[in-house]
């Protein structure tokens, strides 16, 4: 079980790293695409402004059950999250998440193919290395000893 900072620790490195890859599935296959979440650790959920025009919307329709990669290599944190996803057109939502990203794919938040997914995890794991340089000096002197090095903190968290 893990303890309440190791849950505050997912949240936070989700909020920190903002972007990752969601992952549905089509068929029998798995597909990803980049998407900036907007984490609310209070409502036990992690949101996205989608299209209602997108195959992602459909594929979690069918199969809800998705996965959400966070990942910020320079300081070797990443965090993996299974949940379950649903769309909704929330239109008060959709602006109170709109912000200057968004811009990018829509002109307003008032366009009516935009739509909210949510995502509820129900299970987590992070990796939370102390950082690259620090990371790769302990890997050689583990090499050098003999050991293996202490890389930080690898917690599996039940959402």
């Amino acid at each position: 079980m893990a303890t309440t900072d190791e849950i505050d620790r997912t949240w936070s490195l989700m909020q920190d790293i903002g972007f990752c890859m969601l992952s549905t599935r089509t068929g029998d296959n798995i597909r990803a695409r980049p998407m900036s979440a907007h984490v609310e650790p209070m409502e036990n959920a992690i949101y996205f402004l989608t299209d209602a025009r997108s195959a992602k919307d459909a594929e979690i329709e069918t199969k809800p059950h998705v996965g959400l990669a966070f990942s910020d290599p320079s300081g070797q944190k990443y965090v993996s999250v299974s949940g379950t996803a649903e769309v909704s057109n929330d239109r008060d939502q959709i602006r109170e998440l709109w912000s200057t990203p968004a811009k990018a794919w829509w002109d307003s938040a008032e366009d009516p193919d935009i739509r909210v997914l949510k995502v509820t995890p129900e299970f987590a794991e992070y990796w939370d290395s102390p950082g690259t340089v620090v990371s790769y000096i302990k890997m050689m002197a583990a090499a050098v000893t003999n050991t293996r090095p202490d890389l930080g903190d690898n917690v599996k968290v039940q959402m």
